[in-house]
Order: C-alpha cells, then sequence, then structure tokens
C-alpha cells in the first residue's frame, strides 16, 4: 500500500509541473502496472479471501436481484402511476451496482455480473478458479434473489413475468443481441477505464469514484435498451429470473442473454487490452 502511495503522489506531483492533455502522457511512466494474474494459482485455493470473496458476489447478487427485479415487477403491475416508469428501472439497476461495486469492491473487485468477470479474465486480472467461483456464485446469488422475490408474493410474481428477460414484440432476436452485445461493451469498458492503474496515478488529482462511472453506464445502458430486452447486460441476473419464472418465453431468448453480455465483454477485454494499452506502452519500449 504504501508503493501505491507513492505512485499517487508522484502523479499529482508531475500533473502540478506539466500541462495536462497528451503532452502529459508521454512522459515514463508515473505508476506501477499490476501484474498479470496466472491461469491457474493454487496458493489462492487455501486463502479464506478467495473463499470470501465468492461469499461477496453471492449476497452482492442475491441483493442486486432482490431490489431490482422488485422495481420491474412494480412497474409491470399495469398502473402507470404506481410504478416507477423506465427511469425509474434504470436508476435502480444503476444505483444498485454503485452500491454494491462499492460495498465489495475492496473483498471481491465487485463484478456482481459473469460478463465482467469474464472480460477481466481475458484481460489476466484474474485466475481461472476464481472466474469460476464467481460466476457460479453470482448465478446461485441470482437465482435466490429472484426466489425471495417471488416467495414474497407468489400468485403476482408469476402474473408479471417475474422481471425475466425477453425480446421484446416488434424486434428480432438479432435486434436483442446487438443490443446486448453493445451494452455489455458499454460497461466493461467502463470497468476497465475506472479501474484502470494508469488512470488512478495520471488523475490523482481528480477523486473517482469508481463505481461511480460504472454504476452510470448501466443506468444509461438500461434507458436505451429496456425497450429492447428490458436490459441484462448480466447473464446472472436473466439466469435467476428465467429460472424462477420457468416460462418458455423467457428460456427461448434466454441464450442471447449470455451471448451477447459474453460477445461485449470479449470486444471490450480486446480493445482495452490491445488497443487502448497496449500501443502506448510499445511505443515507450521503443
Amino acid at each position: 500500500m504504501a508503493d501505491r502511495g507513492d505512485d499517487v503522489a508522484v502523479g499529482a506531483s508531475r500533473h502540478e509541473r506539466n500541462p495536462l492533455g497528451t503532452s502529459a502522457q508521454t512522459r515514463e511512466k508515473d505508476y506501477i502496472e499490476p501484474a498479470s494474474s496466472p491461469f491457474i494459482d493454487p496458493v489462492e485455493l487455501g486463502r479464506w479471501s478467495f473463499w470470501r470473496a465468492g461469499i461477496a458476489e453471492f449476497f452482492a447478487s442475491f441483493l442486486f436481484l432482490y431490489i431490482t427485479v422488485q422495481t420491474v415487477m412494480g412497474h409491470n403491475r399495469g398502473d402507470a402511476c404506481a410504478g416507477v416508469g423506465i427511469q425509474g428501472i434504470a436508476w435502480a439497476f444503476g444505483g444498485m451496482i454503485f452500491t454494491l461495486v462499492y460495498c465489495t469492491a475492496g473483498i471481491s473487485g465487485g463484478h456482481i455480473n459473469p460478463a465482467v468477470t469474464f472480460g477481466l479474465f481475458l484481460a489476466r486480472k484474474v485466475t481461472f478458479p476464481r472466474t469460476v467461483l464467481y460466476i457460479v456464485c453470482q448465478c446461485l446469488g441470482a437465482i435466490c434473489g429472484a426466489g425471495a422475490v417471488k416467495g414474497f408474493q407468489p400468485d403476482f410474481y408469476q402474473s408479471v413475468g417475474g422481471g425475466a428477460n425477453t425480446v421484446a414484440h416488434g424486434y428480432t432476436k438479432g435486434d436483442g443481441l446487438g443490443a446486448e452485445i453493445v451494452g455489455t461493451f458499454v460497461l466493461v469498458y467502463t470497468v476497465f477505464s475506472a479501474t484502470d492503474a494508469k488512470r488512478n496515478a495520471r488523475d490523482s488529482h481528480v477523486p473517482l469514484l469508481a463505481p461511480l462511472p460504472i454504476g452510470f453506464a448501466v443506468f444509461l445502458v438500461h434507458l436505451a435498451t429496456i425497450p429492447i430486452t428490458g436490459t441484462s447486460i448480466n447473464p446472472a441476473r436473466s439466469l435467476g429470473a428465467a429460472v424462477i419464472w420457468n416460462r418458455d418465453q423467457a428460456w427461448n431468448d434466454h441464450w442471447i442473454f449470455w451471448v451477447g453480455p459474453i460477445l461485449g465483454a470479449t470486444l471490450a477485454a480486446m480493445y482495452h487490452t490491445l488497443v487502448i494499452r497496449a500501443i502506448p506502452f510499445s511505443a515507450n519500449r521503443a
């Protein structure tokens, strides 16, 4: 932590002497690039922090589904005055991500989304065992969260769709897939940018709370794509609602909410790793 503080201090002092912009970014490194995670780290499997992180992802996903599905159900009640509207749903999803990432970032990294976990795995930010643990815990937490909602009001839950993701009438499956790919790209790219070690050092004079842009990205994507797919950009969120609602309508479109987010996360990881970060590094080494 001391080294980290020194790096941030150096980043701040340099910006006090140099102009902002690209000219300030061409200097030598004033930060430490985190080491890439190995594919498998046997040591972490015996650490309590590894399993504690999985538990944190489970409960975060549980709370995420409970609050957001309740909000969607209120909107689907049929009374326009009783629900929160599309904007309210978007705020619920974005606000919960902001809150839960803030609470769990120091424990598990605050992924709460298999697509985010998969994107970080591709960028070698997490190991394969941790990736599997997180995705399993996220999916189980989501199922339990949606189950808790149904447990309180089973008849109403089934009658209003259980918050499940489906492609809306008037749109094709291709439309839904494209919306999920682009939406997830926006989210995962924001995650990479908000947690970038170089940004933290370079912009250390600017107070940046990483969960804020991540939550806001979720909010904006929901505003854009709720009318198309109900917005997933999170396979665990879609799986939890589909399992508990368990109707053919949800399962017929369910593949979209895995393939779309995984492709979007893959593209975001490639763009950030190969374009945003790798080219400047190669130029500096040359």
